[in-house]
């Protein structure tokens, strides 16, 4: 068994980091030694906050230590193919914060980055590792509502700060790519493959973001999905799976927790199943150390990476253009 720690980096001082932080101390095979910031005085500042042992003033000065085996890309939406590229470049191991870019010329960038250089690169849809999860699609897998049929998905929420990140374009605001990401990346996950043909509606604000979405998907086996998302909604999160012989309803599909409950429907009957959890954040963590230490691919791949951001690329394609695109 290998007995490296591995050494972690923050790259950005980011809210979502708080959830990062706590799976990477807690763990075995893991340990969170920096954080860098553009400012330096902000990056020491954070470092007291979090008992984080050294700071860096800049993002290129973490990427020239050696000592930092793995970084975590918490930048606005904009930034993450940039620095994830630049990250692999220096030899660093990557799990970078969804979505891992905003064109999938960029995901082809970061593939060849990582791929001359040996490193793992991985989004950071933490959903994908948890318990409930995998539950989903065993019970889809093997039958449970007949042949899958639909799936319906929505991740909404309201945003009171007119300055968030989220509503500006230069940034890569949107909802669709904060939280539409999220169902597109379930129903491709459930199915197991990429749609062939999409269609897209958004309202935007004066900077051309979308502050809703609404999508439909159909794939090649004849499934075909529907989500929202939106910055202008009361918060709604939902997956509801549709077979020929039942569906299943889960109510926090996206962020669950240490206990769970689906809803099977079938014959008229409906039962609810328990999944434990875990720590939702934690997976991801180790998914990162077993690919490193062990080999061979995280559970979210960089083609998998690519079939979301080729998706999403194409529904705002079709919003803009008011009618279906075939996905290529």
């Amino acid at each position: 068994m290998p007995t490296k720690v591995l050494n972690w980096g923050l790259l950005s001082t980011a809210h979502i980091n708080r959830s990062l932080i706590p799976p990477i101390k807690n763990s075995e095979r893991n340990e969170l030694v920096a954080v860098a910031s553009r400012d330096a005085e902000k990056a020491r500042a954070y470092a007291r906050e979090w008992d984080i042992p050294r700071s860096f003033g800049s993002y290129e000065a973490m990427l020239a230590d050696p000592d930092i085996d793995v970084i975590y890309i918490s930048l606005p939406n904009s930034l993450h193919a940039e620095w994830t590229t630049r990250a692999a470049q220096s030899g660093k191991h990557v799990l970078c914060e969804k979505p891992l870019a905003m064109s999938v010329t960029e995901v082809d960038a970061v593939h060849e980055a990582a791929d001359r250089q040996g490193v793992v690169v991985a989004e950071a849809f933490m959903y994908r590792h948890h318990p409930q999860s995998q539950q989903v699609k065993l019970l889809v897998d093997e039958g449970h509502i007949g042949s899958l049929q639909l799936i319906r998905g929505c991740f909404t929420f309201q945003i009171g700060n007119m300055d968030d990140i989220r509503l500006v374009s230069k940034l890569g605001g949107g909802s669709i790519w904060d939280v539409g990401c999220y169902p597109i990346s379930y129903a491709r996950f459930l199915v197991g493959a990429d749609p062939d043909l999409v269609y897209g509606w958004q309202i935007c604000n004066d900077d051309g973001v979308d502050l809703q979405f609404v999508g439909q998907m159909h794939f090649p086996n004849g499934v075909m999905a529907q989500f929202d998302s939106s910055f202008q909604t009361p918060f709604r999160t939902q997956i509801e799976i549709v077979g020929e012989q039942g569906s299943l309803e889960i109510a926090n599909p996206f962020k669950p927790g240490w206990s769970n409950i689906l809803r099977l429907t079938r014959d008229g009957e409906t039962k609810e199943i328990s999944v434990p959890g875990e720590e939702l954040y934690s997976g991801e963590v180790e998914d990162m150390a077993d690919a490193i230490l062990f080999g061979g691919n995280p559970r979210i791949s960089l083609e998998d990476s690519r079939g979301n951001v080729a998706t999403i690329q194409s529904l705002l394609e079709s919003a803009s253009l008011g009618k279906p695109v075939r996905f290529d």
